[in-house]
């Protein structure tokens, strides 16, 4: 993985129960990359050097995913809420000297941050969404038939244990690599770089995280689920600036109302559009993202 991110340090780093693999490069105000399901802080190689030029780059595996550690779930599904994930995360940037930060995080990542914006808004500059509507919305969406095909691996993945656990474990890199072939545009494989392809698959194949990836779902279906509907009755709204970027082509972009609006009854300050590509936008069109994070990123830095 160092071939992927020259010059970066690789650390463990203790979250709030749980080990975090975290690695760090560059110099500038502090940027928080988040990844998502299957994936690993690997999806961030594209674009890492080009942001660690203006930016000190803090790339964390989730609890639960790739190198970090991953802790027994309780029966409510706390341990994979995205509130612990936010929370292992401010104290990785507290350990690291970072109060404030910038944030941007991807699929799950995403929704871990926008947590972490709701829960911490003292501690986030900006957010940046990456193809996500919230997580509750998302729900909403799947009252509709093309909805519930097109998510239809919430609930697969939400199954009491040891159901979809014995089903991915019996093939794992065919779930993983028709899972990344199937949302990128049609593109297939190709727009994954072989390395961190390995890397995703590697980890895949581990049957601790095929199972805490399947207690992150199951957290989705039950307290994230809590948590979202908590900060609508209260008003809680995110208040820092956010950008909300998503794939023409992906779920999200599907929405009746569009990712945009749905947004806005979430954020005070929300801007966003999209972008020609599937699900994994930093992977297939890195210099697009780029482009819109660049601007957004400077323009909401002291």
């Amino acid at each position: 993985m160092n071939d992927l991110f020259p010059g970066f340090k690789d650390s463990m780093i203790d979250g709030d129960g749980a080990r975090i693999f975290v690695r760090t490069g560059g110099s500038g105000p502090a940027l928080l990359l988040v990844h998502g399901f299957p994936q690993t802080g690997a999806i961030w190689h594209k674009i890492a050097g080009s942001l660690a030029h203006h930016f000190s780059l803090v790339i964390p595996d989730l609890r639960g995913y790739g190198q970090s550690e991953k802790p027994v779930n309780d029966e409510k599904n706390l341990a994979y809420s995205k509130r612990a994930m936010a929370i292992d995360l401010v104290a990785v940037m507290r350990s690291l000297g970072h109060e404030t930060f910038h944030l941007c995080g991807h699929d799950r990542g995403g929704r871990v941050a926008y947590r972490l914006a709701q829960d911490h808004p003292q501690t986030v500059t900006s957010l940046i969404t990456l193809d996500i509507v919230p997580t509750l919305e998302q729900w909403k969406a799947m009252a509709s038939i093309a909805g519930a095909m097109n998510t239809y691996h919430w609930p697969f993945l939400a199954q009491p244990n040891p159901l979809p656990e014995r089903m991915i474990g019996a093939d794992p890199d065919f779930y993983i690599d028709e899972k990344l072939g199937a949302w990128n545009n049609g593109t297939g494989l190709d727009v994954f770089d072989p390395a961190a392809l390995a890397e995703y698959r590697r980890h895949f194949r581990d049957p601790a995280v095929i199972h805490a990836l399947c207690n992150d779902y199951r957290a989705g279906a039950t307290c994230d689920v809590d948590h979202d509907r908590a900060a609508l009755d209260q008003g809680i709204k995110i208040t820092c600036p956010m950008l909300a970027l998503w794939g023409d082509a992906g779920i999200p972009g599907k929405t009746a109302r569009g990712p945009l609006d749905i947004w806005r009854k979430w954020a005070t300050n929300v801007t966003g559009n999209g972008i020609s590509c599937g699900h994994f936008l930093p992977e297939e069109a890195p210099a697009e993202t780029l482009d819109a994070m660049l601007p957004f990123l400077m323009e909401n830095t002291a």
